[in-house]
């Protein structure tokens, strides 16, 4: 399952300021669909004429929904969840362990398949429709997605295999991805993450078949939504898919961080999870949310072809599990291809204690960037991705350090404070200049923005 987020429309960046190993000819900012196999993403991305872009193998024609940059097109393809020994492929090792040895089937063949090369290019039908988002609902926006065109995007949650998977007859599942958003630059939050999901449907007797006088109990009913429960589920049933669901989900952190690991649960809303929850963990004295779970819209699962089961679903961030375990500072690390960094995960089993060993930490370069904004078009999503595609990973964080309206002309001027740092050495005030001077002279004719440098 996934948590919604915010979304908007990415402008057209000069060639300079793109990845050198993308090759997208015409309008450059566009993108496409894949297939199931991973392609290296120096070939991900290519694009036969001026109005299409071709990522991993296929074509797809651009619209005034494309919004996706070279930058992140580049990323398409690295599969890091898939790459032995990085720490997003122990974590996920991890989970697989666990869940393959804790929960089996009848003739002790592990209960849950696990999914975990799945094409990150779907269609919006699967990303918000099968999911039952509404039409006008704010987690569509373009402000917070890449979209390739109007029917396909890079997915933004695992949930987006939800309804396929559950449609091709299984009943319990782990589904393991790179997911792609919109977002804050900063040392928590990058445009391509990783995310598990997981999903376990029950029938009437797997549900009960432990219950002391079960005979009368049902899965489902004539009723009412309330806060607890859908119209059509019995209290009975939610209550038993609530406890294990928070049943299997608290011994999973739990076999990950350790024995005494403190959990609390947050009552949340998700349109396609009712009644829904966050997880939240004590790590080392400091509580942090790791996991959105709930019990799945019966619509859903009906619609999937499983009409005569309920089930529960949950969505977790790999990173976020990782920078937790590892101790890793900056979400940017897990895109190092520094030996310092990789080496420090090559252990002889997954379950090794890893503490992460930082590298040396280079000095902060920061420097200003100020302009007046155009009328109703500018969104500062679209600026992060300007930043982002010119600076690429030596930007560390933008904070909008001042907001300031004209008291004559009411025109809205922002100040962002780039932070430049690399994860791996020292930058140069040279070199810094030469990226923040692009990204001024970008924003002016990209996004329309009148500059006070």
């Amino acid at each position: 399952m996934a948590m919604l987020w915010k979304f908007m429309r990415v402008a057209k960046y000069s060639k300079t300021a793109l990845s050198p190993k993308v090759k997208v000819r015409g309008v450059p900012t566009h993108s496409r669909h894949s297939s199931s196999k991973s392609v290296p993403s120096d070939f991900a991305a290519n694009t036969p004429c001026s109005n299409t872009v071709e990522l991993l193998g296929k074509a797809y024609p651009q619209d005034d929904y494309s919004n996706v940059t070279e930058k992140i097109l580049s990323k398409v393809g690295k599969n890091l969840h898939n790459k032995k020994h990085h720490p997003l492929w122990l974590i996920k090792e991890q989970v697989k362990d666990h869940f393959y040895k804790q929960y089996t089937g009848r003739r002790g063949t592990p209960l849950f398949s696990v999914y975990d090369g799945l094409s990150p290019v779907v269609t919006v039908q699967q990303n918000f429709d099968s999911l039952l988002i509404p039409q006008n609902h704010v987690s569509r926006r373009k402000e917070d997605n890449y979209y390739l065109n109007r029917d396909h995007m890079l997915r933004a949650h695992t949930s987006a295999h939800q309804w396929d998977l559950i449609h091709s007859g299984l009943d319990a599942f782990l589904a393991v991805g790179d997911v792609y958003r919109r977002d804050t630059i900063d040392n928590t939050h990058y445009p391509v993450f990783h995310q598990m999901e997981g999903v376990r449907l029950f029938s009437c007797h797997e549900l009960f078949s432990n219950i002391k006088d079960a005979e009368g109990l049902r899965l489902f009913e004539q009723g009412h939504r309330t806060a607890h429960k859908q119209e059509c589920h019995t209290m009975e049933a939610v209550r038993l898919v609530e406890f294990n669901l928070k049943q299997v989900l608290t011994k999973l952190v739990t076999h990950i961080f350790g024995d005494g690991l403190q959990v609390k649960w947050v009552d949340c809303y998700f349109p396609f999870t009712h009644p829904s929850f966050e997880m939240e963990i004590n790590f080392q004295g400091e509580w942090m949310e790791v996991l959105g779970c709930g019990v799945m819209e019966q619509q859903l699962v009906n619609s999937a072809g499983a009409q005569d089961k309920i089930g529960w679903a949950f969505g977790l961030g790999l990173e976020r599990l990782a920078m937790i375990l590892y101790d890793i500072p900056d979400i940017r690390l897990f895109w190092s291809e520094d030996e310092r960094f990789l080496k420090q995960f090559i252990v002889p089993h997954i379950w090794q204690k890893i503490k992460f060993q930082p590298l040396s930490r280079y000095p902060p370069l920061i420097n200003d960037i100020s302009f007046w904004l155009p009328s109703e078009t500018y969104s500062k999503n679209d600026f992060y991705d300007l930043a982002r595609t010119i600076g690429g990973d030596l930007i560390e964080k933008i904070v909008l350090v001042d907001e300031f309206t004209h008291p004559k002309t009411k025109k809205v001027s922002h100040c962002y404070r780039i932070i430049y740092r690399h994860p791996e050495r020292t930058l140069t005030q040279d070199e810094v200049h030469r990226i923040h001077q692009a990204i001024e002279e970008s924003s002016v004719r990209e996004l329309g923005v009148e500059g006070r440098f």
